[in-house]
């Protein structure tokens, strides 16, 4: 795509916060194919978006890439896509809690020792902040968790604006926990500690066997994700 303005902006609006391009209205894609603005809720996220635009594609004439405006296009799914129907978006969230990464610990003793330490003051967090208890289990052999917990975690995912979804729909994946997501939802966790808890294994396992290549672009990869998402949350409640 060619950039064809020269100045990103953003502007007021009956709702919060539209992006210009030389003064115009930003328009995207919608999920129909039809091109759709869209409102953003917060000044300093229209402020991000709108600095993510006026770098793009090095100036006028320029060739640019979606890659080049990440938050555009997380804030772009909660807004156009999750908006109209929050519910499926919630219900996959909300579903990692059956199979959340902090419940499966290892059978090596010194490695389920390091994961106790670091992961069992996080679903301490988790029963007292949400009143959800998730109960570890050692192994991968699947643990059927308390309905009752499943149930009040699905309320605390059901409460997050689509923006706020659109982030936890990034992060919670990233993290294989939904624990560690609403953490970092909660300011409980930075990105930084919500990714070093989700690696805990690997980096264990690397110390003894030494780096991978591959495993180490695919963790800085999903570490950018998780940093993408907890940028977005906190610019979408910013005032």
């Amino acid at each position: 795509m060619k950039r064809f303005w020269d100045r990103a902006d953003y502007a007021e609006v009956p709702g919060g916060f539209a992006i210009t391009l030389d003064g115009k209205p930003l328009r995207l894609p919608g999920v129909d194919g039809r091109a759709a603005g869209f409102t953003l809720p917060s000044r300093p996220l229209a402020e991000a978006v709108a600095g993510e635009w006026q770098q793009a594609g090095s100036g006028k004439g320029g060739e640019m890439s979606l890659d080049e405006v990440p938050l555009t296009r997380l804030a772009g799914t909660g807004l156009d896509r999750i908006a109209p129907d929050p519910g499926p978006t919630v219900e996959a969230i909300a579903r990692y809690a059956e199979t959340d990464l902090l419940c499966y610990r290892a059978e090596d003793r010194r490695l389920a020792a390091l994961e106790a330490a670091d992961w069992d003051p996080i679903l301490d967090w988790c029963a007292a902040c949400h009143g959800a208890r998730l109960h570890p289990t050692s192994g991968i052999a699947y643990r059927r968790q308390d309905p009752e917990a499943l149930e009040r975690l699905h309320g605390v995912v059901a409460q997050h604006s689509p923006l706020e979804l659109s982030a936890l729909g990034l992060a919670v994946p990233a993290l294989g926990s939904l624990v560690l997501g609403l953490a970092l939802s909660a300011g409980a966790l930075d990105p930084v500690a919500a990714h070093r808890l989700s690696i805990l294994d690997e980096t264990y396992q690397e110390a003894l066997w030494g780096e991978d290549a591959e495993a180490l672009a695919r963790r800085e990869r999903l570490a950018a994700d998780v940093a993408l998402s907890a940028r977005l949350l906190f610019l979408a409640r910013a005032h």
